[in-house]
């Protein structure tokens, strides 16, 4: 049973103002490309999102397809956050229909 739940990108998009969004994509393609008000989440600033985090934000993990936000949700699900999602489809299920902010 895993600690994080599934949420579709309709489901982000019309709840983005609540959520904290972490890309945990390359900084590259996140400098060319993220969904507005999302953080890139490294190894490096890791720790510093676990301490500047509340614990009860809704947290929504975005990689490329959907498939690495899994672990990485159910890494950041295991530091106690209490409502951690992966995102269906990863950044490429984003980009075709919602706003992208570029650096």
């Amino acid at each position: 049973m895993s600690s994080f739940a599934h949420i579709t990108v309709a489901d982000v998009a019309a709840k983005r103002e609540d959520l904290v969004v972490v890309d945990i994509r390359d900084p590259q393609s996140f400098a060319n490309g993220h969904m507005p008000g999302a953080q890139h989440l490294s190894n490096d600033n890791f720790a510093m999102f676990l301490d500047s985090t509340p614990k009860d934000a809704p947290v929504v993990v975005v990689c490329y397809h959907g498939i690495s936000s899994q672990q990485a949700a159910e890494v950041i699900a295991q530091q106690g956050f209490s409502e951690v999602y992966s995102m269906d489809g990863g950044f490429e299920a984003w980009r075709p229909g919602q706003e992208v902010v570029t650096e």
